[in-house]
């Protein structure tokens, strides 16, 4: 495993930081968000936020926060649910929908869903869920739901095994498995496990613990994740059409209080990770950086660390990681980190009082 480099010290308000490479600083952009979990930018130099107890909010440039969007489908906020991820269609311009990725109840329990909206104005108009995971459970941890769309159109939706492992090794089930279907909710008809009996055709990967962070790799088509592990055993994984990334078969961590989970550390058919942080960093959020504001870092990647409570930087040589650098900002959990039109950095920091901050070049 590689040695990252530490900043020792948190942030202060408008501190110089001095990184590797660059040197920035990390203003408030937005504060008094209550566990804000996603992020996604409009055409305008807004923002929508989400935050977890089942809000959605608009952050101007100037950082004004307006009221919850009202619209959208009732959101479970129990344990680690509530209202997740958000994305824009990628013709928002034009026909102004929002993908959501929200915990809604339903028979047996609940789950993660699929919400597509349209914004107008202040408020969601035409909601409808387009999917949702099965089967639904009562536990409320676990429920990934980061989203992307992947080059090939497709939308990507990242579902947890809900805290019982051994659903991730199990095709009839969705949880713990990275979803591809079409950006109307449907199935593509050249995903691995269409028309095999006792597999869910959504499924695009399996073996997974708790995707939290979703990234495409900019000119490579290449879907990247990362994952929870318990006590130790965070993954980087390079998605593969049809392949199963071993949870919880295959670990590098231990359970709570360190109880084994499994001897293998590796098993044919199955994918290595790429990367494994033990222990734990918890990680949250994922984004390529490509932009101009911080030209040392294009084609690192980004994430977000809530027990570490860092912002790790990565450099890849291929489709290898080889560097780690890990920046503390104001010792808080980063939950997601996104790159902005701009090419600055924004982050979320997951609290009762959240914030919205911004890396600025020095």
């Amino acid at each position: 495993m590689l040695a990252p480099m530490v900043l020792a010290a948190p942030l202060a308000a408008q501190e110089v930081v001095r990184s590797e490479r660059p040197l920035f600083r990390v203003p408030p952009l937005a504060q008094g968000l209550e566990h804000p979990w996603g992020l996604a930018f409009l055409p305008d130099q807004r923002m929508l936020v989400t935050e977890r107890p089942g809000r959605v909010r608009l952050v101007g440039p100037d950082g004004a926060l307006s009221g919850p969007l009202p619209g959208l489908p009732e959101t479970v906020a129990r344990g680690q649910g509530g209202m997740l991820d958000v994305m824009l269609h990628p013709e928002f311009r034009a026909n102004g929908l929002v993908y959501l990725c929200q915990v809604q109840a339903g028979e047996g329990g609940f789950s993660s869903t699929l919400v597509r909206a349209r914004l107008a104005g202040d408020r969601f108009a035409e909601a409808r869920t387009l999917f949702a995971a099965e089967p639904r459970a009562t536990t409320g941890q676990h429920f990934g739901c980061r989203l992307a769309v992947g080059p090939d159109g497709m939308l990507y939706m990242s579902l947890g095994d809900r805290g019982r492992m051994e659903r991730s090794q199990d095709l009839a089930d969705h949880n713990g498995s990275l979803l591809r279907l079409t950006l109307d909710g449907g199935v593509p008809p050249d995903n691995p496990f269409v028309g095999r009996a006792g597999a869910r055709p959504e499924i695009w990967s399996w073996g997974h613990r708790n995707i939290q962070g979703l990234a495409v790799r900019p000119g490579t088509g290449q879907i990247w994740l990362h994952e929870h592990g318990a006590q130790g055993g965070d993954e980087v994984n390079l998605v593969k059409r049809g392949a199963n990334y071993g949870w919880p078969r295959v670990t590098l961590g231990v359970n709570y209080g360190g109880a084994e989970i499994t001897p293998h550390r590796s098993l044919p058919g199955m994918e290595d990770p790429v990367h494994v942080w033990t222990p734990s960093i918890a990680p949250s959020g994922l984004a390529f950086y490509q932009g101009d504001a911080f030209p040392g870092w294009r084609g690192n990647l980004l994430a977000g660390a809530l027990r570490a409570r860092v912002l790790v930087r990565l450099t890849l040589e291929g489709d290898r990681i080889v560097g780690e650098e890990r920046i503390p900002v104001y010792g808080e959990r980063i939950r997601d980190v996104r790159v902005g039109p701009d090419g600055r950095v924004y982050l979320l920091t997951d609290s009762a009082r959240g914030a919205l901050w911004r890396l600025d070049p020095a």
